[in-house]
């Protein structure tokens, strides 16, 4: 009997476009027991539903495992990379191109008892010294 997938499940679309980013089972060792997909299935319903990684559910990997892979694949870059293609498919598919301009505000900081100039910055609505 197949079980009802979670909202947050992904689709096999979704799974095509993020399969190549995650990164493969070491080579040596024994083979992993749980599918990659599986596993980030249990971490989207994690992120989605802001539960604790003990409450993952029994039908998903167990929660050590689903951490084990979160905790890895942030630390190969995997997570941004995902993020980076996503975003650039969703800015193709929206016709946008490659932006090629970005915008860098300034930062203000507490001028306790500093002679001198001071900056005003109306967004902020404090006088604070800026550094550019």
């Amino acid at each position: 009997m197949e079980k009802e997938p979670y909202p947050c499940d992904l689709t096999d679309s979704e799974w095509s476009l993020i399969e190549p980013l995650i990164p493969g089972a070491a080579k040596l060792g024994r083979p992993p027991r749980y599918e990659k997909r599986r596993a980030l299935d249990a971490i989207f319903y994690l992120v989605r539903s802001g539960i604790a990684w003990r409450m993952i559910p029994k039908d998903l990997p167990p929660w050590r495992i689903c951490y084990h892979y979160f905790s890895k694949w942030k630390g190969e870059g995997a997570w941004q990379k995902v993020h980076d293609e996503l975003r650039g498919y969703v800015r193709y598919r929206c016709g946008k191109k490659t932006p090629t301009a970005a915008i860098i505000d300034s930062q203000s900081v507490r001028a306790a008892g500093h002679p001198g100039l001071r900056g005003y910055d109306a967004g902020k609505k404090v006088k604070r010294i800026k550094r550019h």
